[in-house]
């Protein structure tokens, strides 16, 4: 009996030893980097939480936005891409195996998108920016859509307003010189919204919320082969992201520090880091159908998909749905 149970402990440590030996596979992960931002993956890595798990996290550059990250995604060039989920759709759609895995941002009433004008403009209503010019950060993503979805609900044409790609850090600029009527700060850009509306002059029309209700912003994206190539580092990666916008959330304070010090890291300005607002994203930082689902169905609506060609949980990472 004694030879029996020494016989089943060892079989259960050699067990032991090999699971955690596959969970910290060496895995090297790309990114590229949005200005003004940081992703919970980087703030995951900040606080510690990939060391021992083998995964390493390597900033490769920045991206313009959304759809560009998921063209290097595409091409290989790097393991993670971070798109607002409309862009990841449409990714999908045009034959991109991709995974959404786990929620970029939120959008709520303490973090959204928020389009300002200047204090004198005669625009008032969703209604008045048909016909005007909108800076968005770029199109086919986030505030490209919300755009469309708020003129759809007013009964205008999605197209009626005008707009024009301009990156973060120059958004207050060109508002201010009055180079375009409207501009759009998006959910992840809180730090650039709130160094603006400290500057005074400004006045909000609108925020996404109005249009969409609760519901999460964008999804970093996994390729569907990585995933099945390695599945524990996937599910690492996801998870200690996770952990880490509930850290955020739970504690704002460290993590804007923590933010500005990853800025001065990148060379960019720290002190805008005071102005993140948090990601936004429900506790347990999972989404739900309904963030997925919501752009699905606009997306049906405007005839880009067929009704049934795709389904929240076709897009969804799921650990045990994701490998097969």
């Amino acid at each position: 009996m004694t030879f029996h149970s020494r016989k089943l402990l060892l079989s259960a440590a050699l067990f032991l030893g090999l699971a955690a030996t596959a969970s910290a596979e060496e895995v090297k992960l790309r990114y590229l980097a949005s200005q003004g931002g940081l992703t919970a993956h980087e703030l995951a890595a900040e606080l510690g939480y990939f060391e021992g798990t083998g995964i390493t996290l390597d900033n490769v550059g920045y991206a313009g936005g959304g759809p560009a990250s998921l063209i290097a995604l595409a091409s290989g060039d790097v393991e993670i891409g971070s798109a607002a989920t409309a862009a990841v759709l449409n990714a999908i759609v045009s034959g991109n195996d991709f995974v959404a895995a786990y929620p970029s941002n939120g959008i709520n009433k303490e973090v959204q998108s928020i389009f300002y004008v200047l204090e004198d403009s005669p625009i008032k209503t969703i209604g008045d920016i048909a016909a005007k010019s909108v800076a968005v950060n770029t199109l086919g993503a986030h505030l490209d859509y919300t755009i469309r979805e708020a003129l759809h609900k007013e009964g205008l044409p999605s197209d009626a307003a005008n707009q024009v790609v301009v990156p973060g850090p120059q958004l207050e600029q060109v508002l201010r010189s009055g180079q375009v009527d409207v501009s759009a700060f998006g959910y992840w850009q809180t730090t650039f919204e709130g160094a603006a509306r400290k500057n005074g002059g400004l006045r909000p029309i609108f925020g996404d919320t109005d249009v969409l209700g609760e519901i999460a912003g964008g999804f970093v994206v996994l390729r569907r082969d990585f995933v099945k190539a390695h599945p524990e580092a996937a599910k690492t990666f996801v998870k200690q992201s996770a952990r880490a916008l509930d850290y955020a959330r739970e504690h704002p304070e460290e993590t804007r520090e923590i933010f500005a010090k990853a800025l001065e890291k990148r060379g960019e300005n720290p002190d805008i880091a005071q102005y993140f607002q948090g990601f936004g994203v429900r506790a347990g930082g999972l989404p739900v159908e309904r963030d997925v689902q919501f752009w699905i169905d606009v997306l049906v609506r405007e005839g880009k998909l067929k009704e049934g060609q795709l389904t929240a949980r076709n897009v969804l990472y799921a650990p045990e749905a994701a490998t097969n």
